[in-house]
């Protein structure tokens, strides 16, 4: 209770002939215990002492959590054993670093963790919990200081006399205060678990009760030996929760890449519970001619074997998306991946590749909770997207649905840790959910607010991820800045070609790029009209670099080919391959695409 730390025993025995009916009526107002069970100090047996001790088992350490069980401690003994109590813990432990063991010299860095007392003891000045002990010039070593935590030994001063507060008290005021509510006496205890000191409690008594006597000392210190390793099971756990929190972050996107004609906030919420981490994870990836994937998956099961099995699925995920596969083959794709993993996961998938020349989704379910639309004036409705068999089943294949999305209108994509309840059935969440979205300004939903406005148990039990795309125009590499025409299907389609990009390459002021995207253009309309049954659409696209798209309805992928010194033909990719940044095809429900990448100018 003093803001200090420290441990030594240091006892002081009072005349049995001073004042022993002052003591005797003190003891009578004393009490072990709470509610029913309390029990005068001067009638307390060794029974009574053990059940209350035993008692500490069921309301000392009920979570994992290491400030709560701190607090759990300093409620526990006041008022039935002390006036006020301070627990103080490590700063290293709470980092979830192992103890320290007592040097005789140096005092470890200390955090006011958890706080009690009585009414009348209200104008004490303990350190604030949360607040680091750094020593000021006010401050001075106190007992605590040079026993607890120097020495690993109990301190206990049965009659403070007046030297006796600025020992146990850090600062003079302080000090004052002590002595003005009228504490008495005073009771410290290091905490120790498996050798190493955790931190430190202090107890106090005020008027009305007796002093601290060995007897209580002992108490004390059996108390707190237990209560030292609740912290330290509490530690342990936080420890290995934050390893497998910091490996789930480290398996998700960092950053989400630039996305033409969207707005995209993504998130991940871990959880607060035991075994509440696990294999919820979200991926944002850019795909050729400006068309962005969105993906939420969730591995069944928790911890890190779930934590695992969501990064090779995602790295398998993003391998075939990078193939600009459809979003249905890309989960029959992965469900056979899914089902060669060693560990027999399951787990759920949504995917949604939108399209910024039109505005559309094409999404494909394993198993997932629907995607929320939510249109520009608020409304909510889900999309009724085929839902197939989770992943792992082996249960394919998977059908797609194409949604048409206004300007403004939003996507949202979330994993079932967002909603799910203990206590309700997932038909009612999911209305709570749609009723959460449609109140929060549009701001708001950008910014993750549905993590906080969701129906969930408060505190989430499980881990949630979530996506939102909003389409916008006016972001960069848009549909003002994308380009779609429609080529001839005859010879002199290589030439409108040509003069459909050179014309645009003006407008954009990328006249630099003329040349080299003339003879891409002109390549590629060439093996659509000789290889594809002729071109279909011509796509240009100004984003971070420029893409060129030609699409047909030929069934084969082009292939750079190796070519003789005497051949006619054969060179056409390969000049393609060189003077571009990157290319590449992808088939389609009609034929396929070829695309090809250049560098804007700096």
């Amino acid at each position: 209770m003093n803001g200090g730390n420290g441990r030594r025993r240091l006892t002081r025995r009072a005349s049995a002939g001073n004042g022993a009916g002052a003591r005797r009526s003190a003891r009578a107002r004393g009490r072990l215990g709470r509610g029913a069970d309390e029990v005068p100090l001067d009638r307390i047996t060794t029974r009574a002492r053990l059940a209350w001790l035993n008692s500490a088992g069921s309301r000392i350490g009920t979570t994992l959590d290491l400030e709560r069980t701190a607090q759990e401690l300093a409620e526990f003994t006041v008022p039935g054993f002390a006036d006020g109590a301070a627990v103080d813990i490590l700063e290293s432990v709470l980092r979830g670093d192992e103890g320290t063991r007592w040097t005789g010299t140096g005092i470890p860095l200390m955090r006011a963790t958890a706080l009690s007392a009585v009414e009348r003891l209200s104008s004490l000045e303990p350190t604030p919990v949360g607040e680091t002990f750094v020593r000021s010039e006010e401050a001075h070593e106190t007992l605590l200081h040079r026993y607890c935590l120097r020495q690993g030994k109990a301190v206990l001063v049965s009659r403070m006399g007046e030297a006796d507060y600025t020992r146990v008290a850090p600062t003079e005021s302080a000090a004052a205060k002590m002595r003005a509510a009228g504490v008495h006496s005073y009771l410290a205890v290091p905490l120790i678990a498996r050798g190493l000191l955790l931190g430190s409690a202090d107890f106090v008594r005020g008027p009305g009760t007796p002093p601290f006597s060995a007897t209580d000392l002992a108490l004390a210190e059996q108390l707190a030996s237990q209560a030292a390793v609740y912290i330290d099971n509490a530690r342990l756990y936080g420890r290995e929760r934050e390893h497998v929190v910091s490996l789930q972050r480290s398996l998700l996107p960092r950053a989400t890449p630039v996305t033409p004609g969207l707005r995209v906030h993504a998130e991940y919420a871990p959880s607060t519970a035991h075994r509440g981490v696990g294999g919820d994870w979200y991926d944002v990836m850019a795909l050729p001619g400006g068309r962005t994937a969105l993906m939420v998956g969730d591995v069944m099961g928790h911890g890190l074997p779930a934590a695992a099995t969501m990064g090779r699925l995602r790295a398998v995920a993003r391998t075939l998306m990078t193939l600009d596969m459809a979003p249905e083959r890309v989960l029959a794709r992965l469900d056979l991946a899914t089902r060669d993993l060693e560990d027999e996961q399951v787990a759920t998938f949504l995917c949604a590749v939108f399209d910024p020349a039109d505005s559309t989704y094409t999404l494909a379910s394993a198993g997932h909770l629907p995607p929320l639309l939510l249109d520009r004036g608020g409304g909510a409705t889900f999309v009724d997207v085929p839902i197939g068999a989770p992943l792992g089943a082996g249960v394919i294949p998977y059908d797609p649905v194409r949604l048409e999305v206004p300007e403004g209108g939003r996507l949202v994509m979330y994993t079932d840790g967002l909603i799910k309840s203990r206590r309700a059935d997932l038909d009612h969440q999911l209305a709570l959910l749609c009723a959460a979205a449609r109140g929060l300004s549009p701001e708001a939903l950008e910014h993750g607010g549905l993590t906080e406005a969701a129906p969930a148990d408060a505190p989430r039990f499980d881990e949630a991820a979530l996506l939102v795309a909003t389409t916008d125009p006016a972001t960069p590499g848009t549909p003002a800045e994308l380009r779609e025409w429609l080529l001839p299907q005859e010879g002199r389609a290589a030439s409108v070609a040509r003069k459909l990009v050179t014309d645009q390459l003006a407008a954009w002021d990328l006249t630099d790029l003329a040349d080299v995207c003339e003879l891409v253009v002109s390549e590629l309309v060439g093996n659509a009209l000789r290889y594809g049954n002729g071109p279909g659409r011509l796509r240009l696209l100004r984003g971070e670099r420029l893409v060129v798209e030609v699409s047909d309805t030929g069934p084969d992928l082009p292939q750079i080919q190796h070519a003789d010194l005497s051949d006619e033909g054969g060179r056409g990719l390969q000049l393609i391959n060189m003077l571009c940044r990157r290319w590449g095809s992808c088939r389609t429900v009609t034929g396929k695409v070829v695309w090809a990448e250049q560098n804007l100018p700096t």
